[in-house]
C-alpha cells in the first residue's frame, strides 16, 4: 500500500487503518484468530493499527499486545481513552487524574512502552481543554506517547483546542477521528475542512455506515434474516439510508464493484482523510477488504455519488455516534422552573 503523511507529524500510515473494536467479547472471541487476523493485515501491508481502552473493557488491547509481540517497531499503533471504565466516575473522562492513571494501563495491556498516536475518544464538556492538553503534553514530553489526537469533536472545539494549545505552548491535537461515509458525509462541511487548514491527520471510522454498505441490510427485509440480530440499531432501519443503499448497489454493479469495495475507495478520495478504519471479525471479513484495497473511483463515479448522496448530507445519525451533552441533557437547554417563573 502507499503510504500516507499522517498529518503533519512526520509519520506515514497506510490508507486502510486496522480497527480492532470487534475483537473481543463484542465481535471475535477467539484470541488466537484475532492475532491472526492483525498478523495478515500486517503482511498484507497494513501498518497502522486503532484500539481502545474501553473496547470488550480492555479485552481488546490485551489482543493487540499479544498480536504486536516482536513486531511494535513496525506498527503505527493508536490508543484512546476517555470512555468509562467502571462504576467510579472518576475512571473516565478526559482529567489529567485519569489520563495519567489510565495510559499506564494501556501501556501495559499493549506490552508497550509507547504509543505513536493516543486519542481522545470523545470530547468532555466537564474538563477544561487546557487541563487534558497540558496531561497528554506531559505523556509526549515523558516518552511514552508520541502524538496526540480528538475524535469524534466538532469543528469549532477543534479550533478552540488548537488556539489553546498555541497560547499555553502546549502539545496539540495531530490527528481526528470522526465518522465519515457515504451515508453520513456530514464532516465535509466543517471538520474535514478545519482538519486540513491546521495539517491534522484524519483517521475515518465506519466506512460501511455499520454494515449498512456491505448490501446485508436492504430495503424491505426483515432484520430475522439476519442471524444473530439480537439488537437492531435504528441505523440500520432507516428509510432514508435504506433508499440511498438500493440506488448505490446498482452503481456499484455498473462499475465492476461490491458496495463495500465502493464504499471503502469513496472515504480514502477525500484529500482531508488520511485512512479510514476498517473493522474486521473474521478473516473472510479482512480478505474481502484487502481485495478492495486499490480501488480508485474516476470523476465520473463520484459524480453520480454525489447526485444520490449530496456532499455535506447525513442521511441521518449513526446511533453510537457522539452527541453533545447541550443536545442530550435537558437541564443544559431548558431554564430552571424558578427561572422560569421569575422571567
Amino acid at each position: 500500500m502507499r503510504m500516507r503523511p499522517l498529518g503533519r507529524t512526520g509519520i506515514r500510515v497506510s490508507p486502510y487503518c486496522l480497527g480492532t473494536m470487534r475483537f473481543g467479547a463484542v465481535g471475535n472471541q477467539d484470541h488466537d484468530d484475532c492475532v491472526r487476523i492483525i498478523h495478515r493485515a500486517l503482511d498484507a501491508g497494513i501498518n497502522f493499527i486503532d484500539t481502545a481502552d474501553v473496547y470488550s473493557y480492555s479485552e481488546t488491547e490485551e489482543i493487540v499486545g499479544k498480536a504486536l509481540r516482536g513486531r511494535r517497531d513496525d506498527v503505527v499503533l493508536a490508543t484512546k481513552v476517555n470512555g468509562s471504565m467502571g462504576d467510579d466516575p472518576n475512571r473516565g473522562g478526559s482529567s489529567r487524574r485519569w489520563i495519567v492513571t489510565e495510559v499506564e494501563h494501556s501501556l501495559r495491556r499493549l506490552r508497550t512502552d509507547y504509543i505513536d498516536l493516543y486519542q481522545i475518544h470523545h470530547p468532555d464538556p466537564r474538563t477544561d481543554i487546557e487541563e487534558t492538553l497540558s496531561a497528554l503534553t506531559d505523556l509526549v514530553r515523558s516518552g511514552k506517547v508520541r502524538a496526540i489526537g480528538s475524535s469524534n469533536t466538532p469543528a469549532s472545539e477543534i479550533v478552540e483546542a488548537q488556539w489553546v494549545a498555541d497560547r499555553r505552548g502546549l502539545q496539540r491535537f495531530r490527528t481526528e477521528q470522526p465518522p465519515y461515509s457515504i451515508l453520513n458525509r456530514g464532516i465535509e462541511r466543517e471538520v474535514l475542512p478545519t482538519c486540513r487548514r491546521y495539517g491534522m491527520g484524519v483517521l475515518v471510522w465506519s466506512p460501511l455506515a455499520m454494515g449498512l454498505l456491505t448490501g446485508r441490510y436492504r430495503k424491505g427485509q426483515s432484520m430475522a434474516a439476519n442471524p444473530g440480530m439480537k439488537w437492531v440499531p435504528g441505523h440500520l432501519t432507516d428509510e432514508r439510508k435504506l433508499d440511498a443503499v438500493e440506488r448505490l448497489i446498482p452503481l456499484a454493479g455498473e462499475t465492476g464493484l461490491s458496495l463495500t469495495h465502493l464504499a471503502m475507495a469513496f472515504t480514502i478520495t477525500h484529500p482531508a482523510v488520511t485512512s479510514a478504519i476498517i473493522g474486521p471479525r473474521t478473516m473472510e471479513h479482512l480478505e474481502d477488504l484487502l481485495t478492495g484495497a486499490t480501488v480508485t473511483l474516476d470523476n465520473e463515479v463520484l459524480d453520480r455519488i454525489d447526485q444520490i448522496v449530496p456532499p455535506g448530507t447525513d442521511l441521518g445519525p449513526i446511533d453510537v455516534s457522539y452527541t453533545p451533552p447541550a443536545v442530550t441533557e435537558a437541564s443544559l437547554r431548558r431554564r430552571s422552573a424558578d427561572e422560569r417563573t421569575a422571567a
